[in-house]
């Protein structure tokens, strides 16, 4: 019987166990409760923070812009060292791994919830947990793809991708609930008290993978990619930060500036063109191992699956397409509806609930059509609600009028986030499964950053532009709007605005500025969707 594309023979091998032909693990489904218990961890890890800044802000004494190394930290570190945790997993073990992933996560967060300065909070947030969590990820996923066949398999990513999305969406309604009524420290407690029991249910209830041969880990390719994706998702995710031409703030690390703002030029630049000359070495290295079959750290070969080469794609858009909800919707409900980060997670709160109804929906869909047209009809069903929520993007937005658009789109991005990663993973080999599931996850963090650039950069600019030509057409005195303009200029939708009848006229004009961008940003978000389901036509049909 079939085994994610191994014989029966090869699937006992892979799960450590003795299994005759047509048995499957009989504790599969309580291994699959292991791994959905994880990476419901690491996604709340990256959006559960946010809402706390303020309140860590205050109680560690610190600034914004040591804070922002907290969460950009992880994300780098995370995004980092993905495909190096993966090929760790093909040759040590996922199960090895998975747990020694889990161990520094929970380690990382317990020395997180007692840090008493921001030092101590990005070694244990964005350095240890980001390092756990690249080691665990790409495990639960090649973990998932050899444990589960069939029809099965479908069931088991539809259920992880759930998971994963809907953890993201309820992350700021819990550390909200948290902050508010408890600690913002209980948000790595949490972790503190599930690492363990993940680390103790892998060891009683997840199989040994079969022991691969040993081979030294390629480390120049390991320190090309894992500098280079540093470099590159850092000019990604702070290009709106640091200037992405023209330098517009110091760049400094633990308190040390390393850039000055009087610089000829910004950062981010440099960092860009850094980052694509060390990948570019990694790519030459990687392919000249692989000719000479001397293990690299990632064979390209890979990529002449068409299941994974378009898959990966599919991924990269699906994720930057993703950011035009989860970014500009709640900048949007923030700046200009004026709603508490606590309202703007529950506003929120049923695109997470219905992710979940979704991946659960293209599971069972997986019976009638192939996998891939599952990721299809998600990603229309996607595009088709951002044109509902851009027509509800208004400055007199209800609940009642976004809800529609937030349901739809949740189910959309069930079933597209839920099975794209069994189509990407569907032609890779055991042996293979930890690197390709380590690129898989690198290339919806990639997705993710890019989305999250010209988006931000979209808001900003149209925002920018729009209130700033509002204000010379008003009838506001000449005074007022030249101190309106260069407040905009300078702080684009952050702008503040001051009290009285003047600035009440300006806070209209901002509104319905930062709607109109918003929705721009929104069309830009929908256009790529749209564009990541005509990609997944290349993509081959996958049976489940």
């Amino acid at each position: 019987m079939d085994h994610g594309g191994l014989p029966a023979t090869a699937a006992a091998d892979v799960a450590g166990t003795d299994l005759v032909d047509g048995e499957s693990d009989p504790r599969r489904w309580l291994t699959l409760g292991i791994l959905i218990l994880t990476v419901v961890l690491i996604a709340l890890d990256t959006s559960v923070l946010n809402v706390s800044i303020p309140t860590i802000l205050r109680e560690l004494d610190t600034t914004v812009p040591a804070l922002q190394w907290v969460i950009t930290g992880y994300s780098l570190t995370f995004a980092t060292l993905l495909i190096v945790g993966g090929r760790l997993g093909d040759i040590y073990g996922h199960r090895r791994m998975f747990m020694i992933g889990a161990s520094l996560f929970g380690a990382g967060s317990l020395l997180a919830s007692v840090s008493h300065s921001v030092g101590t909070l990005i070694l244990g947030e964005a350095i240890v947990e980001g390092i756990g969590a690249a080691l665990m990820t790409p495990s639960t996923l090649a973990i998932l793809s050899t444990t589960f066949k069939g029809r099965e398999r479908a069931t088991a990513f539809a259920a992880w991708g759930a998971a994963a999305g809907a953890a993201v969406a309820f992350g700021p309604v819990l550390g909200g609930f948290l902050t508010t009524n408890y600690s913002w420290r209980w948000s790595f407690r949490i972790n503190v008290v599930v690492a363990p029991l993940a680390v103790l249910g892998a060891y009683l209830l997840v199989p040994r993978g079969k022991r691969s041969e040993r081979t030294p880990i390629d480390l120049p390719g390991a320190a090309l990619i894992a500098s280079g994706m540093f470099l590159l998702v850092f000019a990604l995710s702070d290009g709106g930060t640091y200037g992405w031409f023209e330098p517009i703030k110091a760049l400094s690390v633990v308190g040390h500036e390393v850039w000055s703002p009087s610089a000829p030029i910004s950062p981010i630049p440099v960092a860009m063109l850094v980052a694509v000359a060390v990948l570019a070495c990694f790519v030459l290295l990687e392919r000249s191992k692989e000719r000479r079959r001397a293990n690299p750290l990632f064979e390209f070969s890979l990529m002449g699956h068409r299941s994974f080469r378009w898959g990966l794609l599919t991924m990269t858009i699906l994720a930057m397409g993703q950011l035009g909800v989860l970014f500009a919707l709640p900048l949007f409900l923030q700046d200009a509806v004026h709603l508490s980060a606590q309202e703007n997670g529950l506003w929120l709160l049923p695109m997470g609930l219905f992710i979940i109804i979704g991946a659960q929906s293209a599971g069972r869909l997986t019976r009638i059509l192939s996998t891939a047209a599952v990721v299809r009809t998600g990603l229309l069903i996607e595009a088709a609600a951002l044109g509902l929520i851009i027509w509800s993007v208004t400055p007199d937005i209800t609940f009642l009028r976004i809800l529609p658009g937030l349901a739809v789109f949740g189910i959309g991005l069930g079933f597209a986030s839920s099975q794209l990663t069994s189509v990407v993973l569907s032609e890779v080999s055991a042996d293979k499964s930890g690197v390709a599931s380590g690129a898989t996850a690198t290339a919806r963090q990639m997705g993710a950053a890019f989305g999250a650039a010209i988006i931000g950069s979209l808001i900003t600019v149209q925002t920018t532009n729009r209130a700033v030509s509002a204000v010379a057409r008003s009838a506001l005195p000449a005074d007022v709007r030249a101190t309106a303009i260069t407040g905009i200029h300078d702080f684009g939708p952050n702008v503040t605005i001051g009290t009285g009848a003047d600035a009440a006229a300006l806070n209209r004009i901002l509104t319905q500025a930062l709607a109109d961008a918003s929705r721009v940003a929104l069309g830009f978000a929908m256009v790529v969707v749209f564009a990541g389901a005509l990609l997944s036509f290349l993509i081959p049909r996958v049976e489940p």
